[in-house]
């Protein structure tokens, strides 16, 4: 067998339906596909490779996938923070997104989150915010994996005038982008709160035709909850259910407020969840009953929502957070193991994104979204168990390695793709901007621009 590349690992972590770990291991890639994995002798043996990488003290595991985030508010990291979230939203991060969003805004906030993603190990990455169609350019060129959101809100914005306007234009980006091998398009009404009962039934329409997820916030604070209850007479679940939103196509996200008849609703429809932990935890929205939910059969993947709420995109230390808060909340230490954290923030993510015949896992045939992560690290030692050293122990700085589809992203740490010292100094440029409106007190009672 021939190869492009083959890697030699001490471990390898597939995350198949085994879970098993192993051990010195080697994994081939060829035409942007996982083509081979072996025992290493047998890899030797059996694969004529015109590259070779020797990776002794890494493991390899599949990309990780960040199931929920809007990248360009990685601009608005720390403007305002230890806030409410009324008063986060009202008095900060909306007026600092009416005044300054707009397409060079997502570019550069766009360009300094997939910096800082690649170099955590994060090859996917489902996205929510405005002008979309630049997050997918973007992406494109810098080789990275994206579900870009078609986004819908009821009021007007710099970007779209009503829920028509936006929904032309979530339209002509999945023209554009449809069949692009990195960018898979997919809408993004903002909540049930910011979206009206025609639009929402408009977008199941057109998610049906297109065979394109529908990515919400949902059940995300007992506010929301009580607000669509006054305004609807029903929780915002109910409603999705009577327009015949939930689904397998369904991206339901936060869900810290849910009830065991609607647990059991979210399973009975294979409704997509993705848990924001750190997020949640900051913002103080509540706790997402991750045990109960995957005890009832639903798949739930990881996110960590936007770097302004957050104040990181950091999946290694989202998964973390998700195991000791599970077990917080369950009251059990064996509640959500490293292996299942794991999964939840690879496969899970995969198939909530729908993606998961592609990627998510480490398989003969998949595509060759493959991180390298150094576990000699004093931080990682010594090595009992490789699985947990990567969800309780491993850093960001650790992720030496990233392969998109077969493409090397990540080198020794750097970026082959980006830009950095250029990415900082936008980034740099629009702090100054954005910091002096802050400190001048600018207030607005706009709507929201994101979530």
């Amino acid at each position: 067998m021939q190869t492009e590349l083959l890697i030699h690992a001490d471990w390898v972590l597939p995350v198949d339906a085994s879970d098993a770990t192993l051990e010195k291991h080697s994994l081939g890639i060829a035409d942007g596909r996982i083509a081979a994995l072996l025992p290493r002798a047998e890899a030797e043996a059996q694969i004529e490779a015109a590259r070779t990488l020797d990776l002794a003290g890494h493991a390899l595991m599949p990309g990780l996938i960040n199931a929920h985030t809007h990248s360009p508010m990685s601009l608005l990291r720390g403007l305002a923070d230890d806030l409410p979230l009324m008063t986060w939203l009202h008095e900060h991060i909306w007026p600092a997104e009416g005044r300054w969003v707009d397409a060079e805004f997502v570019a550069d906030g766009t360009r300094l989150a997939l910096l800082e993603m690649l170099r955590g190990g994060i090859t996917c990455f489902n996205d929510m915010y405005f002008h979309a169609e630049v997050t997918a350019r973007v992406c494109a060129e810098a080789g990275m994996r994206v579900l870009a959101g078609m986004i819908v809100v009821d009021f007007p914005t710099r970007y779209a005038d009503n829920a028509d306007d936006y929904l032309r234009r979530g339209l002509e980006l999945y023209d554009r982008w449809r069949d692009h091998p990195l960018v898979r398009p997919a809408f993004a009404p903002h909540s049930t709160y910011a979206v009206s009962e025609a639009p929402l039934t408009r977008v199941r329409t057109l998610a049906d035709e297109l065979e394109v997820p529908v990515h919400i916030h949902l059940h995300e604070t007992r506010d929301e909850v009580q607000q669509v209850l006054r305004a609807h007479g029903e929780r915002p679940i109910a409603r999705l259910d009577r327009l015949g939103l939930l689904g397998p196509q369904l991206i339901a996200v936060h869900m810290t407020q849910l009830e065991d008849e609607e647990i059991a609703r979210l399973a009975e429809t294979d409704t997509q969840v993705v848990h924001c932990p750190e997020s949640n935890l900051k913002l103080a929205s509540g706790f997402c009953p991750v045990h109960d939910l995957l005890a009832a059969g639903v798949n739930v993947a990881l996110g960590t929502d936007g770097a302004a709420s957050n104040n990181d995109l950091n999946m290694l230390g989202e998964m973390r957070t998700a195991a000791l808060l599970a077990k917080g909340v369950a009251g059990a230490a064996s509640v959500l193991p490293a292996a299942q954290a794991l999964r939840m923030a690879t496969w899970n993510g995969a198939k909530a994104l729908g993606l998961d015949g592609e990627i998510g896992s480490l398989e003969v045939g998949k595509a060759a979204d493959v991180v390298a992560v150094d576990l000699g690290d004093p931080h990682t030692q010594p090595v009992y168990h490789p699985c947990s050293q990567l969800v309780y122990a491993a850093s960001s700085h650790q992720v030496r390695h990233v392969w998109i589809r077969g493409r090397q992203v990540l080198r020794d740490g750097a970026p082959l793709t980006l830009d950095p010292p250029a990415i900082i100094a936008a980034a740099k440029a629009w702090g100054a901007r954005i910091g002096g409106d802050e400190s001048r007190g600018r207030v607005s009672t706009r709507p929201p621009e994101s979530g």
